[in-house]
C-alpha cells in the first residue's frame, strides 16, 4: 500500500517521495486577526514530551493540546467560527433577509458542537444531523447548545447527505466541513480557520529555540480537512524548510489511506471505532488534491494504538480523547516496528528530528473544557 510497499512490513501505509516539493497558495492572513479579537481567543498549549522524544529516538517530540479552545474541547471551533462569519456576511453584503437563519450540519461530534455553540453565540438556529455510533454524551452537548439533534440511524456519510437535503429543502445555510463538487465554498472557509492553529505551532516553537519549524507533523485525519490546512501552510512557503507531513486514521476508515494507495479518491464502507471523529469514509473534494501532492506518507492505526496512546498522554498530563492520540498512535506505527528504519529514512527523520503531534480534542471528561464560558 505504498510506493515502496513491497519492503515494508504489512503496516497500512503509504509513502510519496517529493511531496515536500510541491508548492500551493497560503491561507488568509486575516483568519488569524478576525480568532484574535474574539473574547475567547488564546493560543491553545504546545506541550514538549522529552521522554516521548526518547522512545521515538528522535530530538524533540511536542505536542498540540487542542483539550479547549474557544470553551470547546476540541480545534473544530476555528474552522466553525471563521465560515459562519463569512457566510452571514455575504447574507448580509447580498442584502438578505437578517433575521435569524439556520445553520445545518452533519458531525461525528466536534464540529457540529462547534457550530451549534457559535449559532447559539450570535442568535442563529442551529441543526446537527449525527450518524450512528456517535457517543451519547456528544450528542447531549451538541443539544445542550439549543440545538436540534437528528440521529442518523446509517454512518457520517448517510448524515452528511440528509443535511445537505434538510438544508435545501429549508433555504438554510450547510456548514458542512466536508466538500463535494458543486459544495466547496463553505467547506473551504473551514479550513481556512484552521490555519490559526498553525500560525501558532510555527510561533510557540520559535519560543522553543526551534526557529525553522518542524521534521515532521502528525495530523489525525477524518476526512482530511485539519490535513488540508496543515499541508497548505506548510506548502505555502516559497523556499525553506519543509517539514514531512503524516495523516493517520483509524483502520475501521481509512479512506484517505485507500485513496492515497489507488491514486484517486475513492470511498470506503467504515465500521466502528472508538475515533468516532475521524470515521468518515470519503475524502473532501477540496483536501484531495492537496493530500493527494502534499502529504509525504498515510498511516492507519488500531483502536488499542490509539487508547494505549491516549493513556499515556494522560499520564504526562496532556488530555487527549482517541482522535486526538491517533497522532502519536501513528507517529509510533511509523518509527518502531518492522521496517521502521526505511519509514524513517522515507520520513527524512534523524535523532535530532523536532516531531509536532496534533491533538485534536481533550477527553469527555476533561475538566478545562467547559460548556460555556
Amino acid at each position: 500500500m505504498s510506493d515502496n510497499a513491497s519492503s515494508l512490513r504489512m503496516l497500512p501505509w503509504f509513502t510519496r517521495p517529493g511531496a515536500r516539493g510541491w508548492r500551493c497558495d497560503h491561507a488568509p492572513l486575516e483568519v488569524r486577526d478576525f480568532h484574535r479579537a474574539l473574547a475567547e481567543y488564546s493560543p491553545t498549549p504546545l506541550t514538549e514530551l522529552p521522554l516521548v522524544a526518547a522512545r521515538l529516538g528522535v530530538g524533540r517530540v511536542f505536542v498540540k493540546d487542542e483539550s479547549c479552545r474557544l470553551g470547546l474541547p476540541a480545534f473544530k471551533a476555528l474552522g466553525a467560527s471563521w465560515a459562519i462569519h463569512r457566510a452571514l456576511a455575504e447574507r448580509t453584503a447580498n442584502g438578505e433577509e437578517q433575521g435569524p437563519v439556520t445553520l445545518v450540519t452533519a458531525t461525528d461530534g466536534n464540529h457540529g458542537r462547534a457550530v451549534a455553540r457559535v449559532a447559539r453565540r450570535l442568535g442563529q438556529h442551529a441543526h446537527v444531523f449525527v450518524p450512528q455510533g456517535v457517543h451519547a454524551h456528544a450528542v447531549d452537548a451538541i443539544a445542550a447548545e439549543q440545538a436540534k439533534v437528528t440521529e442518523v440511524p446509517g454512518s457520517y456519510d448517510e448524515a452528511v447527505r440528509l443535511a445537505a437535503e434538510e438544508a435545501a429543502a429549508l433555504d438554510a445555510v450547510l456548514v458542512q466541513d466536508t466538500a463535494w463538487p458543486g459544495y466547496e465554498r463553505i467547506p473551504g472557509w473551514i479550513v481556512e480557520g484552521y490555519s490559526t492553529l498553525c500560525a501558532e505551532i510555527d510561533e510557540q516553537l520559535a519560543a522553543e529555540g526551534v526557529a525553522e519549524g518542524p521534521d515532521l507533523v502528525s495530523i489525525p485525519v477524518g476526512v482530511g480537512s485539519l490535513a488540508q490546512a496543515v499541508v497548505t501552510h506548510y506548502r505555502s512557503r516559497p523556499s525553506g524548510h519543509a517539514p514531512a507531513l503524516l495523516s493517520v486514521e483509524p483502520e475501521a476508515a481509512a479512506c484517505v489511506l485507500e485513496s492515497l494507495t489507488v491514486g484517486e479518491p475513492v470511498s470506503v464502507t467504515t465500521g466502528e471505532t472508538t475515533m468516532a471523529g475521524l470515521n468518515c469514509g470519503t475524502p473532501s473534494s477540496i483536501a484531495w488534491p492537496h493530500l493527494h501532492r502534499g502529504l509525504d506518507a498515510a498511516v492507519a492505526v488500531r483502536e488499542a494504538d490509539s487508547a494505549r496512546a491516549a493513556g499515556d498522554l494522560a499520564a504526562l498530563g496532556v488530555s487527549s480523547g482517541p482522535c486526538g492520540a491517533a497522532a502519536l498512535a501513528g507517529v509510533r506505527a511509523a518509527l518502531t516496528g518492522a521496517g521502521a528504519d526505511e519509514r524513517r529514512t522515507a520520513l527524512g527523520l534523524g535523532p535530532s528530528s523536532v516531531v509536532v503531534l496534533l491533538s485534536t480534542e481533550g477527553t469527555a471528561a476533561n475538566p478545562r473544557s467547559t460548556t460555556d464560558q
